[in-house]
Order: C-alpha cells, then structure tokens, then sequence
C-alpha cells in the first residue's frame, strides 16, 4: 500500500505536528505498507488561491502544468491521510484551497449528465485526523456533522475515494484533554492497518 501524508498546520511544534509523528511511526512499523510521501503544504508554500482568468480557466485546470506533481502523488497513493486542525469548525483555508484545485472536473471525476459525476479517484481510501480546542461533540450536535458530511460526502464520496476514517479529538488545549492517549490511538491504527 502507497500512503500519502498530507500534513497542514503551519507550526511544527503543534499538536497536529505530533499526531503527524505518530501516523509516520506507527506506518514504517507496518509491512502492509509499501511507501510514504509526506506533503506539508504550508511547508511546500501551496498557493491555496484560484486565479481564473482569460488564459488560465477552470476548465483546465485539471491539466494545469504547476499542479502536475501534486496530481501525480494523488494517482500514486492507495490510500490518503490528512493531518490539520478545525479552525471555526472546519478544516484550514489552506486545505480547502487544495482541495479546490486538485479535486478538478476531469482528474477526480467526470460529469456524466445525472445527478451524480463518475468519481475517479476510485479504488483509494482516506483518513482524516483532525483536533480542536472545543468538546469533541462539539461539530455533531452544534454543527450538525458539517465538518463529517463536507469530507466524506462533498469530498471523497463525490471522486470515488472510500471508506473514509475519522479521528475527530476534541479538548486538545485542556490539560485534562488525554492527548497522550490520543496520540498513542494514532500509533496503534497506523501500525496495524491493512488496507
């Protein structure tokens, strides 16, 4: 199994930071898998902004040259993990701005004419590893699962990609918030995971 690492905090002393260590720890003690590529795009300096205008349109922008390596990794990858926090109860600007570009009409799917496109990302799994300040309830009863249904069902659903795995922890910034535990949890999964 490739695995391709997308890590977006932009502090290497972060929290998230450690919840990347213990998912590149646990996954070089796994044979089941193959390969890892890590992508800190704060680190790479990803440009997250769209720019369409009359030379560079959205059609195209799944041929777009400067995006080809990031393309390449996700054809490469059998499964895809995200590391990032939830700021204002979804993901960071940064990693919108990703998805936006590379989930592009003719590279993650292809729109048949129905209610639903062809997802062509097919055959790959995702997990997302996200923390925040606030009660780890808190985006099911208050937000009604948004930041859940944005991912699985707006992102990866709609290109093909699944199962999706969640680790949503909350209270990260409370003393009593077990982070230990937690980045221990992370470990575990990664060491033992098979597909």
């Amino acid at each position: 199994m490739n695995m391709l690492v997308i890590y977006i905090h932009p502090n290497h002393q972060s929290l998230s930071y450690a919840f990347l260590q213990q998912v590149l720890r646990g996954s070089r003690e796994n044979s089941n898998i193959t390969d890892i590529q890590v992508l800190d795009l704060y680190e790479e300096h990803f440009n997250p902004v769209l720019v369409f205008n009359e030379t560079k349109r959205r059609r195209d922008m799944h041929a777009d040259p400067a995006l080809q390596k990031y393309r390449e990794q996700l054809i490469w990858a059998d499964k895809i993990v995200l590391v990032y926090p939830i700021w204002w109860g979804r993901p960071p600007a940064m990693l919108l701005g990703y998805i936006d570009q590379m989930f592009a009409s003719g590279f993650a799917y292809r729109d048949k004419g129905g209610l639903l496109p062809e997802g062509l990302l097919k055959g790959k799994s995702a997990v997302c590893i996200s923390s925040m300040q606030g009660p780890t309830h808190y985006p099911l009863f208050f937000l009604n699962n948004a930041h859940k249904i944005l991912m699985k069902r707006a992102l990866f659903g709609y290109v093909g990609i699944k199962p999706v795995k969640f680790f949503e922890f909350g209270n990260m910034e409370s003393k009593n918030g077990r982070q230990s535990e937690k980045l221990e949890k992370i470990y575990r999964y990664f060491k033992t995971i098979a597909r």
